[in-house]
C-alpha cells in the first residue's frame, strides 16, 4: 500500500498462497478487502497490520472483490460460475448468487445501495438484491466474455468491457445499451468512470490506458507501460488517474 502522491509504501502484507486479482477499501479506510486464485477473500485490518479474517467457500479462483458502504458486508465473484455475499458480523457467507453461466469476473456494490452488478464470461452483466440473493435483471448485447463492468456515481449508468475491446454504457432503467465503442481489437481488462461521469477510462491488453469522453466520443490513447495494463481507477477529485500494468509498475496519469 503506498502513499499518494508520493508514491511511499505505507505497508506490506502476506497471507494469500496464489495470485491476487482483486482489493478494495472498507468504506472508512481501516480495513482491505482482498481476492485471490487460492479461493479465498482475506480481511486485512491496517491498525493490525496483517489479515484478520480469511473467508473461505468458493471453489476455483476469486477473480474479485466489493465492501458493501456500510462495511459489513463483501461480496465476491469466482471463477466457479458463483458469487458470493459475506456477512462479516457472522463471518459467514450470507447467499451463494447463482445464475451465469461461466467465470464471473468482476462484482461491485451499487453505491449506498444493495444492488450489486457482476460481469462474466457467459457474455452477460447481472443486477442482483444482496438482501435476498436473487437477480433482478441480466444485460445481453456483448458478443465476447465480459471482463469488467462499474457504476457511474450517479448509479444510473453502468459501463462494461469485453475481451475484444468493446465498450458498453448501459441505462440501467432501461436495460439496454446506449452506446457501444470498439476500443480493440486487444481485451479491456478494466473499466472507470471518473467522478464527473463524463470520462470513461479503459485499461487494454495493448499497453495503453484508454481515455473516452462520452459527449463527443473522443477515445484517445495514453502510452507509457510496457506490458498489458490491468487496472485504472480515477482518484476522487478526478485530477489523476491511476493504471496497474503487467510490466510491474503503478503509474500515475495527470
Amino acid at each position: 500500500m503506498w502513499a499518494f502522491p508520493n508514491g511511499n509504501i505505507i505497508m506490506k502484507g502476506e497471507g494469500h498462497t496464489d495470485w491476487l486479482s482483486g482489493c478494495c477499501f472498507h468504506p472508512s479506510g481501516t480495513k482491505l478487502v482482498t481476492s485471490s486464485g487460492d479461493t479465498t477473500v482475506r480481511i486485512w485490518d491496517f491498525a493490525k497490520g496483517g489479515c484478520i479474517l480469511t473467508l473461505q467457500g468458493h471453489s476455483y479462483a476469486v477473480w474479485d472483490c466489493s465492501w458493501h458502504s456500510c462495511g459489513h458486508f463483501v461480496a465476491s465473484a469466482s471463477m466457479d460460475k458463483t458469487s458470493k455475499v459475506w456477512d462479516l458480523n457472522s463471518e459467514r457467507c450470507r447467499y451463494t448468487l447463482r445464475g451465469h453461466k461461466d467465470s464471473v469476473n468482476s462484482i461491485e456494490f451499487l453505491p449506498f445501495s444493495n444492488i450489486i452488478l457482476t460481469s462474466s464470461a457467459d457474455k452477460t452483466l447481472s443486477l442482483w438484491d444482496a438482501r435476498t440473493g436473487l437477480c433482478a435483471q441480466t444485460f445481453c448485447g456483448h458478443l465476447h466474455s465480459c471482463n469488467h463492468a462499474t457504476f457511474n456515481m450517479k448509479g444510473d449508468t453502468i459501463v462494461s468491457c469485453d475481451s475484444y475491446g468493446v465498450l458498453k454504457l448501459w441505462d440501467i432503467r432501461r436495460g439496454v445499451p446506449m452506446v457501444s465503442i470498439d476500443a480493440g481489437p486487444h481485451p479491456g481488462n478494466q473499466v472507470a468512470f471518473d467522478p464527473s461521469g463524463r470520462i470513461v477510462a479503459l485499461a487494454s491488453n495493448d499497453g495503453t490506458v484508454k481515455t473516452l469522453e462520452l459527449k463527443s466520443g473522443h477515445l484517445s490513447s495514453l502510452l507509457g507501460h510496457e506490458d498489458e495494463v490491468q487496472s485504472v481507477v480515477f482518484d476522487h477529485k478526478a485530477e489523476h488517474l491511476i493504471s496497474g500494468g503487467s510490466d510491474g509498475t503503478v503509474r500515475i496519469w495527470n
